[in-house]
């Protein structure tokens, strides 16, 4: 497999073009909805918040992979949403978005849900298991947390 460089972005809402947006739904509908065959409201109201930062990949202007970073009411920042297009898994792009995602949250303790399949990849991000395995949409997860270790940057 010939792997492309990828292109790093992060911004917030209002300043993503109308074709970026709809790329980066198109992905999370793509992976979510489609291929894991979950019926959800993958809009949430969540995206538009000042406060939350889109970060993906991109390759030839693409996006491929994508997270998005929420700063929740408690002061912690939650990830969410990760997700590589199919014919890009396996190049690392996972941990490209998640390093972004790391680095934009500085020192904000951070918390997820991870599909219980992919724990030992989210233990590789520094995240450990935080509760008991729960389903959701039919697929089990594991809620996560990666201790903040400075001065929150989230929300500012």
């Amino acid at each position: 497999m010939v792997i492309v460089p990828a292109s790093l972005h992060a911004c917030a809402f209002a300043s993503l073009d109308t074709s970026t947006l709809y790329a980066l739904l198109r992905l999370r509908v793509d992976v979510f909805v489609v291929e894991q065959a979950c019926a959800y409201p993958e809009l949430d109201g969540r995206d538009t918040d000042p406060a939350t930062r889109h970060v993906w990949a991109a390759v030839e202007r693409q996006p491929v992979a994508y997270l998005r970073l929420l700063a929740e009411a408690d002061g912690t920042g939650r990830i969410g949403r990760v997700c590589v297009d199919r014919g890009h898994r396996g190049e690392g792009l996972a941990a490209l978005v998640m390093a972004e995602a790391l680095r934009l949250a500085g020192g904000t303790t951070l918390v997820l849900d991870a599909q219980s399949h992919l724990r030992g990849w989210y233990e590789g991000q520094g995240f450990v298991v935080s509760g008991a395995e729960f389903v959701e949409d039919g697929i089990p997860h594991l809620p996560m947390r990666r201790s903040g270790g400075g001065e929150p940057r989230l929300g500012r």
